[in-house]
């Protein structure tokens, strides 16, 4: 995945809170996507005993080059050169596309788009949904509609998880997260509870794949609202592979068959690998918000 090099970041849609220090968990409100991480911990802890602090996010420690510390995102995230180098700027050229094309797009439920900023934080952070920790992964929060991202969790991906990575990978994290988010818009965010593979929570989480992918359809020809022009100008099936690998990585039935020894499908919150693959190609193929029905 490729920026183009001279086209203009806006920030002001990625806030950045890293370096700050706040303990609990969600409280109050309705948290989507998140709870990769929170499983990991929870399967580990009390099906092996294992300190769950072994697992937690250890994100407040890098540095430099990939833009994982605290800066000044204004200053160093001017560019798609910016993107194409440093992992916070990425985001901020991510999140910019996401958002221009849900913003040409209309909700499934034929709503027009409302701007959704990303809240960048190290270990943990206040949130409308109540304080929470890096342990649950990215998250939405409808109380705020805000997504919240430690950007450890994309090291996570491939330590913990076994997933590749790449850009294209951590993209597919950032969109599936404003896939919510279009869910809010459109009133499908309520449907999303219980547990089990034909819940409303797995349909949900699917339903937010099939979106990250429609946005991928259309991610080279969405033009930035700046220049005209696509931010993104290249997007190859070497990319699209690193997205599916990661989708299949967090997969209910992944995380259990490797920290639990066995998988219960009673107990899934987001779906199976093949089914998170099965959607974000849907998404992909066909790059229509019609094809993501997960609940019909």
């Amino acid at each position: 995945m490729e920026f183009d090099d001279n086209a203009a970041l806006d920030t002001s849609e990625v806030q950045d809170n890293r370096g700050g220090a706040l303990g609990g968990i969600p409280g109050g409100g309705k948290t989507v996507g998140g709870g990769v991480v929170g499983l990991l911990v929870l399967i580990a802890s009390v099906v092996f005993g294992v300190n769950p602090g072994l697992l937690s996010s250890d994100s407040t420690t890098g540095t430099g080059a990939h833009g994982t510390g605290s800066g000044d995102l204004a200053a160093d995230c001017r560019t798609g050169a910016d993107a194409n180098s440093r992992d916070d700027c990425r985001v901020v050229a991510v999140v910019d596309s996401v958002q221009a094309f849900w913003k040409q797009t209309e909700t499934a439920a034929g709503k027009s788009y409302t701007q959704a900023p990303t809240s960048l934080f190290t270990g943990s952070v206040s949130t409308g949904c109540g304080n929470a920790t890096s342990e649950v992964g990215p998250f939405y929060c409808s109380a705020d509609d805000k997504v919240y991202l430690d950007l450890g969790f994309f090291d996570e991906l491939s330590s913990k998880f076994g997933a590749k990575g790449g850009p294209f990978a951590e993209a597919y994290v950032i969109a599936h997260e404003y896939g919510h988010h279009i869910q809010d818009l459109s009133g499908t965010i309520s449907r999303g509870s219980g547990e089990g593979r034909n819940s409303g929570s797995v349909k949900l989480e699917l339903q937010a794949d099939c979106y990250a992918g429609v946005w991928a359809h259309h991610a080279t020809t969405t033009p930035d609202p700046g220049s005209g022009k696509p931010l993104i100008t290249q997007l190859t099936q070497s990319d699209i592979s690193l997205g599916l690998d990661a989708a299949a990585s967090v997969g209910d039935d992944r995380i259990q068959q490797k920290y639990q020894g066995k998988v219960t499908p009673d107990t899934w919150t987001h779906g199976s690998a093949a089914q998170r693959q099965q959607w974000f190609s849907t998404g992909y193929k066909s790059g229509a918000v019609a094809d993501c029905d997960t609940f019909a």
